[in-house]
């Protein structure tokens, strides 16, 4: 039987292999392009993909050993490596690095994906592998996107990403969500499609996912993959398919926006 860890590594090997796809057509010129995420360029998302690989890597080889999760110095000294490099460079390197973490993760017996516990390098709970990998994919999934977007405004999140991280946005509109950008408090009913989910979005001291609620304060009926692009910031009206709607007389999608300024 195929376990969440299965499922998160397949999607992750997906994600991989559209991303050597692109990688290995871009020019001079398209490693330059301003990409989804605002202050980077698209070789500087790569950086970010790439550098990201080998922490990953470090923090579960560390897991492996014992020897525990990568300090400070030593992620800044992969930081430092990744930002020094060219564009072409960085692009060069970025599939290998995600190959490594990759193939790790997939190398991996039914024991260790059940029982090994991951220590991480921030103040956090050690992850079990499927949890970690879904890190990883939440990660992955967003700044492909960033780079995607940096070519085609109408770029949605791809299907290989968006069951897998339907069951992450909860965890993570906790992060990205800012209450207080909303004038008072509501309660949306969300409807999404591809695949359907039905739940609420309570906004009132905290952003946080609930039971439908009786008496919305509006309904946004939205593809799936929007839904998950709201959350992260990747919301702007450009990239806002047609069929995204908000069927409210308090709340507007420009004020959901606010609430989700991403990261």
């Amino acid at each position: 039987m195929t376990d969440r860890a299965d499922e998160m590594i397949k999607a992750l090997r997906s994600g991989l292999d559209d991303l050597a796809g692109l990688v290995r057509g871009f020019t001079a010129d398209d490693l330059a392009r301003r990409s989804g995420a605002s202050e980077w360029d698209v070789s500087q998302v790569l950086s970010h993909l790439g550098s990201g690989a080998e922490i990953f890597l470090a923090t579960i080889d560390g897991a492996l050993s014992g020897a525990g999760a990568p300090d400070g110095d030593f992620i800044k000294s992969i930081w430092a490596r990744w930002d020094g490099w060219s564009r072409a460079e960085r692009a060069e390197h970025v599939v290998g690095a995600n190959e490594a973490l990759v193939s790790r993760l997939e190398g991996l017996d039914r024991q260790t994906k059940d029982e090994l516990r991951i220590p991480l390098w921030f103040p956090a709970p050690p992850r079990d592998v499927a949890g970690l990998t879904g890190m990883r994919l939440t990660e992955f999934a967003y700044h492909t996107w960033d780079v995607k977007v940096a070519f085609d405004q109408a770029a949605t999140l791809e299907p290989w990403a968006v069951a897998q991280l339907l069951d992450e946005a909860g965890v993570l509109l906790g992060f990205t969500g800012s209450a207080g950008e909303l004038n008072g408090q509501a309660a949306i009913a969300v409807r999404l499609t591809s695949p359907e989910r039905s739940f609420g979005l309570g906004i009132d001291d905290a952003v946080s996912l609930t039971d439908v609620p009786g008496a919305p304060d509006g309904v946004l009926s939205a593809p799936a993959e929007w839904w998950l692009r709201l959350v992260a910031g990747r919301h702007a009206p450009e990239h806002t398919p047609a069929e995204v709607s908000l069927d409210s007389e308090k709340i507007t999608l420009d004020d959901l926006r606010r609430v989700f300024p991403g990261f």
